[in-house]
Protein backbone atom coordinates (compact mmCIF):
# COMPACT_ATOMS: atom_id res chain seq x y z
CA UNK A 1 0.00 0.00 0.00
CA UNK A 2 1.30 3.49 -0.40
CA UNK A 3 2.37 6.11 2.11
CA UNK A 4 1.94 2.34 4.65
CA UNK A 5 4.78 4.29 6.77
CA UNK A 6 2.73 7.25 7.45
CA UNK A 7 -0.54 5.25 7.91
CA UNK A 8 1.68 3.41 10.62
CA UNK A 9 2.42 6.84 12.30
CA UNK A 10 -0.98 8.14 11.76
CA UNK A 11 -2.48 5.05 13.70
CA UNK A 12 -0.04 4.68 16.31
CA UNK A 13 1.02 1.30 15.16
CA UNK A 14 4.70 -0.69 14.69
CA UNK A 15 5.41 -4.05 13.75
CA UNK A 16 2.45 -4.13 11.39
CA UNK A 17 1.54 -4.01 7.77
CA UNK A 18 -1.55 -2.09 6.70
CA UNK A 19 -3.08 -3.45 3.84
CA UNK A 20 -5.78 -0.93 3.05
CA UNK A 21 -8.22 1.81 4.63
CA UNK A 22 -12.05 2.46 4.29
CA UNK A 23 -13.49 5.47 5.34
CA UNK A 24 -17.67 5.94 5.48
CA UNK A 25 -18.12 10.04 5.21
CA UNK A 26 -21.39 9.64 6.23
CA UNK A 27 -20.24 7.76 9.58
CA UNK A 28 -17.39 9.79 9.82
CA UNK A 29 -15.75 6.26 10.38
CA UNK A 30 -12.30 5.27 8.98
CA UNK A 31 -11.16 1.44 9.15
CA UNK A 32 -7.98 0.31 8.45
CA UNK A 33 -7.48 -3.32 7.37
CA UNK A 34 -3.85 -4.32 9.25
CA UNK A 35 -2.25 -7.63 9.89
CA UNK A 36 0.85 -8.41 12.02
CA UNK A 37 4.19 -8.47 10.32
CA UNK A 38 5.38 -11.83 10.08
CA UNK A 39 7.63 -12.09 12.66
CA UNK A 40 5.55 -11.36 15.12
CA UNK A 41 2.70 -13.53 13.91
CA UNK A 42 1.94 -16.71 15.51
CA UNK A 43 2.33 -15.72 19.38
CA UNK A 44 0.16 -16.40 22.32
CA UNK A 45 -1.70 -13.38 23.18
CA UNK A 46 -1.00 -14.24 27.04
CA UNK A 47 2.50 -15.01 27.20
CA UNK A 48 3.95 -13.93 24.11
CA UNK A 49 5.63 -17.63 23.36
CA UNK A 50 5.39 -18.98 19.87
CA UNK A 51 3.10 -21.20 18.92
CA UNK A 52 1.03 -23.35 16.05
CA UNK A 53 -2.25 -22.41 14.74
CA UNK A 54 -5.15 -23.79 16.15
CA UNK A 55 -8.10 -22.27 14.48
CA UNK A 56 -9.03 -19.08 13.14
CA UNK A 57 -11.21 -17.78 16.36
CA UNK A 58 -14.14 -15.70 15.77
CA UNK A 59 -12.40 -14.25 12.53
CA UNK A 60 -12.17 -11.00 12.44
CA UNK A 61 -12.57 -8.09 14.35
CA UNK A 62 -12.00 -4.56 15.24
CA UNK A 63 -10.38 -2.50 17.83
CA UNK A 64 -10.84 0.75 18.73
CA UNK A 65 -7.89 3.55 18.01
CA UNK A 66 -7.33 7.35 18.35
CA UNK A 67 -9.44 9.95 16.81
CA UNK A 68 -7.91 11.61 13.75
CA UNK A 69 -9.50 14.55 14.18
CA UNK A 70 -13.19 14.54 14.44
CA UNK A 71 -13.16 10.88 12.95
CA UNK A 72 -13.09 8.14 14.82
CA UNK A 73 -10.83 5.11 13.66
CA UNK A 74 -11.10 1.41 14.03
CA UNK A 75 -8.27 -1.12 13.09
CA UNK A 76 -9.70 -4.50 11.61
CA UNK A 77 -7.73 -7.76 11.46
CA UNK A 78 -7.56 -11.48 11.56
CA UNK A 79 -8.09 -12.56 15.36
CA UNK A 80 -7.13 -16.57 14.66
CA UNK A 81 -6.47 -18.48 17.58
CA UNK A 82 -2.78 -20.92 18.61
CA UNK A 83 -2.14 -23.77 20.92
CA UNK A 84 0.13 -22.27 23.52
CA UNK A 85 1.94 -24.80 25.90
CA UNK A 86 0.80 -23.29 28.78
CA UNK A 87 -2.80 -21.73 28.45
CA UNK A 88 -3.87 -23.73 25.25
CA UNK A 89 -5.90 -22.65 22.63
CA UNK A 90 -5.67 -18.81 22.80
CA UNK A 91 -5.81 -15.93 20.90
CA UNK A 92 -3.30 -14.95 18.69
CA UNK A 93 -1.29 -11.67 20.11
CA UNK A 94 -1.36 -8.30 18.00
CA UNK A 95 1.28 -5.80 17.89
CA UNK A 96 -0.85 -2.82 18.20
CA UNK A 97 -3.38 -3.98 21.38
CA UNK A 98 -2.93 -6.05 24.50
CA UNK A 99 -4.44 -9.15 24.95
CA UNK A 100 -8.10 -8.77 25.52
CA UNK A 101 -8.42 -5.23 24.89
CA UNK A 102 -10.55 -3.88 22.28
CA UNK A 103 -8.49 -0.65 22.01
CA UNK A 104 -5.17 0.14 20.62
CA UNK A 105 -2.14 0.19 23.02
CA UNK A 106 -1.87 4.07 22.10
CA UNK A 107 -5.39 4.78 23.19
CA UNK A 108 -5.45 2.93 26.59
CA UNK A 109 -2.19 5.07 27.12
CA UNK A 110 -3.83 8.55 26.49
CA UNK A 111 -7.10 7.50 28.45
CA UNK A 112 -4.94 6.63 31.15
CA UNK A 113 -2.77 9.93 30.82
CA UNK A 114 -6.27 11.71 30.91
CA UNK A 115 -7.45 9.62 33.92
CA UNK A 116 -4.35 11.36 35.95
CA UNK A 117 -5.18 14.49 34.45
CA UNK A 118 -8.53 15.37 34.29
CA UNK A 119 -11.74 15.18 35.46
CA UNK A 120 -14.68 12.29 34.88
CA UNK A 121 -16.54 13.76 32.36
CA UNK A 122 -13.51 15.37 30.24
CA UNK A 123 -11.88 11.97 29.76
CA UNK A 124 -15.30 10.41 28.48
CA UNK A 125 -16.31 13.37 26.44
CA UNK A 126 -13.23 13.66 24.59
CA UNK A 127 -12.52 9.77 24.21
CA UNK A 128 -16.20 8.89 23.31
CA UNK A 129 -16.00 5.79 25.75
CA UNK A 130 -17.75 4.93 29.01
CA UNK A 131 -16.60 5.79 32.33
CA UNK A 132 -16.57 2.41 33.32
CA UNK A 133 -14.13 1.31 30.20
CA UNK A 134 -11.83 4.00 31.23
CA UNK A 135 -12.02 2.04 34.35
CA UNK A 136 -10.95 -1.08 32.49
CA UNK A 137 -8.25 0.51 30.20
CA UNK A 138 -6.85 2.13 33.65
CA UNK A 139 -6.80 -1.19 35.25
CA UNK A 140 -4.81 -2.58 31.99
CA UNK A 141 -2.49 -0.31 31.77
CA UNK A 142 -1.25 -0.54 35.31
CA UNK A 143 -0.90 -4.29 35.27
CA UNK A 144 1.56 -3.11 32.52
CA UNK A 145 3.27 -0.74 34.10
CA UNK A 146 3.99 -3.07 37.25
CA UNK A 147 5.38 -5.57 35.13
CA UNK A 148 7.97 -3.31 34.23
CA UNK A 149 9.36 -2.32 37.34
CA UNK A 150 9.69 -3.51 40.99
CA UNK A 151 7.51 -1.19 42.83
CA UNK A 152 9.21 -2.89 46.26
CA UNK A 153 12.81 -1.61 45.60
CA UNK A 154 14.69 -0.06 48.24
CA UNK A 155 12.02 -0.59 50.74
CA UNK A 156 13.09 0.05 54.27
CA UNK A 157 10.63 2.18 56.17
CA UNK A 158 7.12 1.87 55.88
CA UNK A 159 3.48 3.00 56.79
CA UNK A 160 0.43 1.25 56.93
CA UNK A 161 -3.15 2.22 56.85
CA UNK A 162 -6.38 1.81 56.28
CA UNK A 163 -9.36 4.07 54.04
CA UNK A 164 -12.61 3.40 53.40
CA UNK A 165 -13.74 3.80 50.02
CA UNK A 166 -17.19 2.90 49.61
CA UNK A 167 -20.67 2.99 52.00
CA UNK A 168 -21.03 -0.91 53.60
CA UNK A 169 -17.49 -0.94 55.31
CA UNK A 170 -15.56 -1.09 52.03
CA UNK A 171 -12.42 -0.46 52.87
CA UNK A 172 -9.03 -0.64 51.20
CA UNK A 173 -5.83 -1.53 53.41
CA UNK A 174 -2.71 0.46 51.83
CA UNK A 175 1.42 0.63 52.21
CA UNK A 176 3.52 3.76 51.58
CA UNK A 177 7.04 4.13 51.63
CA UNK A 178 8.66 6.90 54.28
CA UNK A 179 11.58 7.59 52.51
CA UNK A 180 9.73 8.61 49.43
CA UNK A 181 5.97 9.17 49.72
CA UNK A 182 5.16 6.90 46.88
CA UNK A 183 2.19 4.36 47.17
CA UNK A 184 3.77 1.07 46.84
CA UNK A 185 0.63 -1.73 47.51
CA UNK A 186 -2.74 -1.26 48.06
CA UNK A 187 -5.75 -4.14 48.48
CA UNK A 188 -9.16 -3.92 49.29
CA UNK A 189 -10.07 -5.43 52.90
CA UNK A 190 -8.56 -4.51 56.39
CA UNK A 191 -7.80 -7.93 58.23
CA UNK A 192 -4.88 -9.83 59.10
CA UNK A 193 -5.29 -11.92 55.34
CA UNK A 194 -5.24 -8.33 53.00
CA UNK A 195 -2.01 -7.56 55.15
CA UNK A 196 -0.34 -10.82 55.22
CA UNK A 197 -0.87 -10.59 50.95
CA UNK A 198 1.70 -7.77 50.80
CA UNK A 199 4.25 -9.14 52.97
CA UNK A 200 3.77 -11.96 50.43
CA UNK A 201 4.24 -10.52 47.82
CA UNK A 202 7.12 -8.91 49.51
CA UNK A 203 8.96 -12.04 50.21
CA UNK A 204 11.21 -13.37 53.34
CA UNK A 205 14.40 -11.55 52.20
CA UNK A 206 12.66 -7.84 51.75
CA UNK A 207 10.58 -8.30 54.78
CA UNK A 208 13.60 -8.43 56.81
CA UNK A 209 15.01 -5.28 54.87
CA UNK A 210 12.17 -3.19 56.62
CA UNK A 211 13.38 -1.28 59.42
CA UNK A 212 10.52 0.43 60.43
CA UNK A 213 6.94 0.24 60.60
CA UNK A 214 4.42 2.99 61.15
CA UNK A 215 0.39 2.58 61.76
CA UNK A 216 -2.02 2.97 64.10
CA UNK A 217 -3.03 1.16 66.94
CA UNK A 218 -5.11 -1.76 65.26
CA UNK A 219 -4.31 -5.10 66.59
CA UNK A 220 -4.57 -7.01 63.34
CA UNK A 221 -1.82 -4.91 61.94
CA UNK A 222 0.26 -4.99 64.90
CA UNK A 223 0.10 -8.72 64.75
CA UNK A 224 0.85 -9.47 61.00
CA UNK A 225 3.58 -7.05 61.43
CA UNK A 226 5.16 -8.70 64.48
CA UNK A 227 4.67 -12.22 62.62
CA UNK A 228 6.39 -11.25 59.66
CA UNK A 229 8.98 -8.33 60.29
CA UNK A 230 9.77 -9.25 63.68
CA UNK A 231 13.25 -6.93 63.72
CA UNK A 232 11.38 -4.15 62.45
CA UNK A 233 10.72 -1.17 64.86
CA UNK A 234 6.53 -0.63 65.01
CA UNK A 235 6.03 2.87 65.58
CA UNK A 236 2.51 4.18 66.28
CA UNK A 237 1.26 6.71 64.83
CA UNK A 238 0.75 10.15 66.99
CA UNK A 239 -2.39 11.50 64.93
CA UNK A 240 -4.07 8.54 65.64
CA UNK A 241 -2.93 8.02 69.10
CA UNK A 242 -4.16 11.87 69.58
CA UNK A 243 -7.47 11.18 68.15
CA UNK A 244 -8.10 7.90 70.45
CA UNK A 245 -8.01 11.26 73.39
CA UNK A 246 -10.14 13.62 71.18
CA UNK A 247 -12.45 10.61 70.37
CA UNK A 248 -12.65 10.01 74.41
CA UNK A 249 -12.82 14.06 75.38
CA UNK A 250 -15.69 13.34 72.84
CA UNK A 251 -17.63 11.06 74.59
CA UNK A 252 -17.13 13.09 77.75
CA UNK A 253 -18.48 16.38 75.67
CA UNK A 254 -21.62 14.64 74.61
CA UNK A 255 -22.05 12.97 77.86
CA UNK A 256 -22.59 16.18 79.63
CA UNK A 257 -24.88 17.56 77.07
CA UNK A 258 -27.32 14.54 77.18
CA UNK A 259 -26.90 15.12 81.16
CA UNK A 260 -28.02 19.14 80.42
CA UNK A 261 -30.75 17.76 77.88
CA UNK A 262 -32.11 15.61 80.87
CA UNK A 263 -32.30 18.62 83.16
CA UNK A 264 -34.84 20.65 80.37
CA UNK A 265 -36.92 17.18 80.08
CA UNK A 266 -37.03 17.18 84.08
CA UNK A 267 -37.72 21.44 83.85
CA UNK A 268 -34.95 21.46 86.55
CA UNK A 269 -33.65 24.50 85.70
CA UNK A 270 -34.72 27.53 83.00
CA UNK A 271 -30.99 28.20 81.94
CA UNK A 272 -30.48 24.23 81.61
CA UNK A 273 -31.42 24.75 77.81
CA UNK A 274 -28.77 26.84 77.04
CA UNK A 275 -26.02 25.33 78.98
CA UNK A 276 -26.79 22.04 76.70
CA UNK A 277 -26.78 24.31 73.16
CA UNK A 278 -23.44 25.56 74.53
CA UNK A 279 -22.32 22.17 75.29
CA UNK A 280 -23.15 21.23 71.36
CA UNK A 281 -21.24 23.93 70.17
CA UNK A 282 -18.32 23.47 72.24
CA UNK A 283 -17.11 20.91 70.11
CA UNK A 284 -14.67 22.80 68.01
CA UNK A 285 -12.79 24.62 70.60
CA UNK A 286 -12.21 21.59 72.23
CA UNK A 287 -10.91 19.51 69.38
CA UNK A 288 -8.54 22.20 68.76
CA UNK A 289 -5.14 23.56 69.65
CA UNK A 290 -5.03 26.32 71.91
CA UNK A 291 -2.91 28.08 69.28
CA UNK A 292 -5.47 27.61 66.80
CA UNK A 293 -8.26 29.08 68.44
CA UNK A 294 -10.37 32.04 67.39
CA UNK A 295 -11.71 34.62 69.89
CA UNK A 296 -15.21 33.28 70.22
CA UNK A 297 -13.72 29.63 70.74
CA UNK A 298 -10.89 30.84 73.05
CA UNK A 299 -13.80 32.04 75.20
CA UNK A 300 -16.17 28.98 74.87
CA UNK A 301 -13.51 27.18 76.33
CA UNK A 302 -13.21 29.60 79.07
CA UNK A 303 -17.15 29.31 79.44
CA UNK A 304 -16.57 25.66 79.92
CA UNK A 305 -13.48 25.74 82.15
CA UNK A 306 -16.08 27.47 84.51
CA UNK A 307 -19.31 25.85 84.17
CA UNK A 308 -18.30 21.61 83.55
CA UNK A 309 -14.84 21.01 85.85
CA UNK A 310 -15.04 17.66 84.76
CA UNK A 311 -15.18 18.22 80.67
CA UNK A 312 -12.65 21.06 81.27
CA UNK A 313 -10.56 18.17 82.88
CA UNK A 314 -11.29 16.21 80.22
CA UNK A 315 -9.68 18.46 77.40
CA UNK A 316 -7.14 18.83 79.86
CA UNK A 317 -6.12 15.46 79.48
CA UNK A 318 -6.23 15.67 75.79
CA UNK A 319 -4.05 18.40 75.50
CA UNK A 320 -1.12 16.76 77.68
CA UNK A 321 -1.36 13.61 75.80
CA UNK A 322 -0.84 15.95 72.45
CA UNK A 323 2.13 17.68 74.35
CA UNK A 324 4.00 14.71 74.84
CA UNK A 325 4.67 13.73 71.27
CA UNK A 326 6.11 17.25 71.37
CA UNK A 327 8.79 16.58 73.83
CA UNK A 328 12.52 14.80 73.24
CA UNK A 329 12.52 11.43 73.34
CA UNK A 330 14.51 11.62 76.55
CA UNK A 331 11.87 13.24 78.03
CA UNK A 332 8.65 11.65 76.57
CA UNK A 333 8.78 8.84 78.58
CA UNK A 334 9.01 10.11 82.35
CA UNK A 335 5.78 12.89 80.68
CA UNK A 336 4.14 9.62 78.84
CA UNK A 337 4.26 7.76 82.33
CA UNK A 338 2.94 11.35 84.37
CA UNK A 339 0.56 11.64 82.17
CA UNK A 340 -0.49 7.60 82.56
CA UNK A 341 -0.87 8.32 86.09
CA UNK A 342 -3.16 11.22 85.76
CA UNK A 343 -5.48 9.53 83.83
CA UNK A 344 -5.70 6.85 85.69
CA UNK A 345 -6.77 8.76 88.59
CA UNK A 346 -8.96 11.12 86.75
CA UNK A 347 -11.62 8.98 87.58
CA UNK A 348 -13.57 10.12 84.16
CA UNK A 349 -13.81 6.58 82.75
CA UNK A 350 -13.59 7.48 78.90
CA UNK A 351 -9.43 8.24 79.71
CA UNK A 352 -9.07 5.40 82.01
CA UNK A 353 -9.83 3.34 79.57
CA UNK A 354 -8.02 5.42 77.12
CA UNK A 355 -4.82 4.85 79.53
CA UNK A 356 -4.88 1.18 79.44
CA UNK A 357 -4.81 1.53 75.40
CA UNK A 358 -1.81 3.99 75.70
CA UNK A 359 -0.19 1.39 78.53
CA UNK A 360 -0.98 -1.33 75.85
CA UNK A 361 0.99 0.70 72.72
CA UNK A 362 3.68 2.53 75.19
CA UNK A 363 6.64 1.15 73.36
CA UNK A 364 5.59 1.69 69.71
CA UNK A 365 4.54 5.34 70.83
CA UNK A 366 7.96 5.66 72.57
CA UNK A 367 9.52 4.49 69.27
CA UNK A 368 7.23 6.68 66.82
CA UNK A 369 8.50 10.08 69.33
CA UNK A 370 12.36 8.71 69.14
CA UNK A 371 12.39 8.22 65.44
CA UNK A 372 10.73 11.13 64.42
CA UNK A 373 7.69 8.86 62.24
CA UNK A 374 4.39 9.58 61.88
CA UNK A 375 1.83 8.51 59.69
CA UNK A 376 1.83 12.37 58.23
CA UNK A 377 2.79 10.92 54.93
CA UNK A 378 0.58 7.84 54.49
CA UNK A 379 -2.58 10.81 55.76
CA UNK A 380 -1.53 12.81 52.97
CA UNK A 381 -1.90 10.14 50.53
CA UNK A 382 -5.18 9.11 52.11
CA UNK A 383 -6.03 12.29 51.48
CA UNK A 384 -5.14 12.13 47.82
CA UNK A 385 -7.24 8.46 47.25
CA UNK A 386 -10.05 10.00 49.19
CA UNK A 387 -10.25 12.43 45.92
CA UNK A 388 -9.41 9.82 43.73
CA UNK A 389 -12.20 7.57 45.28
CA UNK A 390 -14.46 10.75 44.07
CA UNK A 391 -13.39 10.45 40.35
CA UNK A 392 -13.47 6.62 40.21
CA UNK A 393 -16.62 7.10 41.51
CA UNK A 394 -18.61 4.31 39.08
CA UNK A 395 -15.88 2.06 38.33
CA UNK A 396 -16.96 -1.73 38.28
CA UNK A 397 -14.84 -2.56 40.86
CA UNK A 398 -12.05 -1.72 43.59
CA UNK A 399 -8.97 -2.64 41.06
CA UNK A 400 -9.75 -0.31 39.19
CA UNK A 401 -9.46 2.54 41.83
CA UNK A 402 -6.34 0.85 42.93
CA UNK A 403 -4.87 0.87 39.97
CA UNK A 404 -5.74 4.58 39.10
CA UNK A 405 -4.53 5.44 42.96
CA UNK A 406 -1.50 3.62 41.75
CA UNK A 407 -1.14 5.61 38.30
CA UNK A 408 -1.19 8.52 40.50
CA UNK A 409 0.52 7.68 43.30
CA UNK A 410 3.18 5.35 42.66
CA UNK A 411 5.68 6.93 40.82
CA UNK A 412 5.01 5.60 37.63
CA UNK A 413 2.54 8.30 35.78
CA UNK A 414 1.41 7.45 32.43
CA UNK A 415 2.62 9.98 29.54
CA UNK A 416 0.97 10.78 26.70
CA UNK A 417 1.85 8.79 23.28
CA UNK A 418 4.95 9.80 21.31
CA UNK A 419 5.78 11.75 24.19
CA UNK A 420 8.62 9.53 25.77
Amino acid sequence: MRNASLWRSLLGVEKTVVEGIEFDEDDQLLVAHVRPRARVRGRCGRCGRRSPGYDRGEGRRRWRALDLGTVQVYLEADAPRVACREHGPTVAAVPWARHGAGHTVVFDEQVAWLATQCSKSAVTELMRIAWRTVGAIITRVWADVEALGDRFAGLRRIGIDEISYKKGHRYLTIVVDHDTGRLVWAAPGRDKATLAAFFEALGPDRCAEITHVSADGADWIAAVVAERCPNAVRCADPFHIVKWATEALDEVRRQAWNEARGAVRQRRAGRAGGHAKALKHARYALWKNPENLTTRQQAKLAWVAKTDPRLHRAYLLKEGLRLVFQLPADEAETALERWIGWARRCRIPAFVELQRRIVKHKASILAAIEHGLSNGRIESVNTKIRLITRVAFGFKSPEALIALAMLNLGGHRPVLPGRN
